[in-house]
C-alpha cells in the first residue's frame, strides 16, 4: 500500500470526512484490521480564508506548496488537496513537488461520465462556481456545466462559509439548496456536482431529483484506487 499525503484543514470538518472515507474504503477492499497509510498537513483555515477573500492566491499557493513539500519529504507518494476551491492553486503545488497531485475535478468528471451524465449543475463556493479553474476543467472533459443564478450562488457560498465550515447543518439551508438544485434540473441538469467538500454534510441523494456527485467521496475513492493499485 502506498502512502497518501493529505493537505487538509479547509475546513477540518470535511478533512475528517476524507480520513473516514479513505480508511473505510481501504478496510472494505483489504478487510481485517487494514487501514490507510496517510500523512496529514492540516492548515489553519482562518488564514487561508483571508487570502481567498483578498484574492491573494499566490500567497495561498505558496503556503500549500510548502505543506506539499513537507508531505513529500515525510514519505507521501501522492497528494490530495482536501478542498475543491483550493485546487485553484494546484499548479503551484504541482510545480513544488515531484509526486502526483490527484485532482478532484478529474476524479469527479470520470464518475459523471461513467454514470452516462453529460450536463451537470455545479454547487460550490463562489470561487469554484465563477472562476475558470474548475468549470473549464470539467468542460475540457466533455461536460456541459450549469450554474445557479447570482442569488443562488450567493446563498450557496454563504452557507458554506458561515454554516458548514463551522459545523452548522441547518434544515432551512437544506431547503434553500433543494430549491437551487430543482432550478438547475429545470434547466436540464442530469446530475448535480457537490463541488465543495462540506456539502455532503448537508445534502444526500434524497435532496434532488437527479444523481448527486459528492466530490469528497469520489476524490477519496480515487486516492484509495491509487494507493492500492499495486497491492
Amino acid at each position: 500500500m502506498k502512502t497518501i499525503g493529505l493537505i487538509g484543514g479547509m475546513s477540518w470538518e470535511s478533512t475528517a470526512s476524507y480520513y473516514r472515507l479513505i480508511n473505510q474504503a481501504v478496510k472494505a477492499r483489504l478487510g481485517g484490521l487494514h487501514s490507510a497509510s496517510l500523512l496529514l498537513h492540516s492548515v489553519d483555515f482562518a488564514g487561508i480564508e483571508q487570502l481567498q477573500r483578498a484574492g491573494d492566491w499566490d500567497t495561498a499557493g505558496a503556503q500549500l506548496a510548502q505543506a506539499a513539500r513537507g508531505l513529500q519529504a515525510a514519505g507521501a507518494g501522492a497528494l490530495l488537496i482536501c478542498a475543491n476551491t483550493m485546487h485553484k492553486v494546484a499548479p503551484a503545488i504541482e510545480s513544488a513537488v515531484q509526486i502526483p497531485l490527484l485532482h478532484v475535478v478529474d476524479a469527479t468528471a470520470a464518475a459523471v461520465r461513467r454514470a452516462g451524465v453529460r450536463r451537470v449543475g455545479l454547487l460550490g463556493t463562489r470561487f469554484t462556481m465563477e472562476q475558470p479553474f474548475y468549470v473549464e476543467r470539467l468542460r475540457q472533459q466533455g461536460l456541459d456545466v450549469l450554474l445557479p443564478d447570482a442569488d443562488g450562488r450567493a446563498m450557496v457560498h454563504r452557507v458554506i462559509y458561515e454554516e458548514l465550515c463551522q459545523g452548522l447543518v441547518l434544515a432551512g439551508s437544506r431547503d434553500d439548496y433543494r430549491r437551487v438544485m430543482a432550478a438547475l434540473v429545470a434547466q436540464g441538469a442530469e446530475g448535480i456536482i457537490l463541488g465543495c467538500t462540506e456539502l455532503a454534510l448537508l445534502l444526500d441523494a434524497g435532496d434532488a431529483a437527479v444523481p448527486l456527485f459528492d466530490t469528497t467521496e469520489l476524490h477519496a475513492q480515487a486516492a484509495v484506487d491509487w494507493a492500492l493499485a499495486d497491492a
